[in-house]
């Protein structure tokens, strides 16, 4: 895949609405070349930080009422006389224009932070999937893998490892999800691969799980003890349900 086909589809893939094939392809090639790596990162960027604006805008209670109340009148109007001049019927025009202006822009609202984060997420997990990106210190040791990271993050993530429940460390690595460093945790269930990011939350205490499917993977997002999780894979969701329990349990 060329720079100018990448470029093509940037925003597309952004929005993930590429195939796995297509993302796999624009994930190699910029896997291998800085100026689609930057584009990329600068779209990232982009979109994170209208994300994290506020756009909407409430619109004061008198403008809301004098807008309605003038749409009333001109219902009425109307019905009285269906030959008013066309002067009238400009204004009619224009209130209602004015009206649709209005509900476009007190309604919009921009992709919630969270989507952003799915997306990077997934996109994170496609591109350890590449040969050679999965991890940077493969082993089944946690005390080997925890230690790696000092000096690395800003923050010590905890390493647990389930083999004896059927869900194997395999190693770790560093990857960047959010604007900043994050640890991720790789383990593996028969043939299939989770790859669990963990990185300090901007909201203390323990929230709730949640879940969702995105492009055949299946994601669940948790916070704990001042943490952020990021669980994904292939593996179906009742057995990723089972591995997120597993690492709630274990205190991490």
């Amino acid at each position: 895949m060329s720079c100018s086909e990448v470029g093509d589809l940037i925003q597309g893939y952004l929005d993930g609405e590429m195939d796995l094939s297509r993302s796999l392809e624009i994930e190699r090639h910029m896997g291998t070349c800085p100026s689609c790596s930057r584009t990329y990162a600068e779209n990232l960027s982009l979109r994170q930080a209208i994300a994290q604006g506020s756009l909407y805008f409430e619109a004061p209670a008198d403008l809301r009422r004098r807008v309605r109340s003038a749409v009333r009148q001109a219902n009425r109007e109307e019905k009285a006389s269906r030959h008013m001049r066309w002067e009238w019927k400009l204004l009619w025009a224009s209130l209602g224009a004015c009206a649709l202006v209005f509900l476009m822009v007190f309604t919009f609202r921009t992709p919630p932070a969270e989507n952003l984060i799915v997306q990077e997420v997934l996109s994170a997990h496609l591109r350890s999937l590449l040969p050679g990106h999965l991890m940077d210190i493969p082993s089944s040791d946690q005390h080997t893998v925890k230690p790696w990271f000092n000096g690395k993050l800003d923050f010590s993530p905890p390493v647990g490892n389930f083999a004896g429940q059927g869900f194997a460390l395999t190693g770790g690595r560093l990857d960047y999800i959010g604007n900043r460093q994050v640890a991720a945790l790789v383990y593996q269930r028969r043939k299939h691969l989770i790859n669990l990011f963990i990185r300090p939350s901007p909201r203390p205490g323990k929230s709730a799980e949640k879940s969702s499917t995105e492009q055949g993977y299946n994601l669940i997002v948790w916070n704990q003890s001042g943490m952020a999780y990021m669980a994904i894979s292939d593996l179906n969701m009742s057995e990723l349900r089972d591995f997120v329990q597993l690492v709630r349990r274990s205190g991490q």
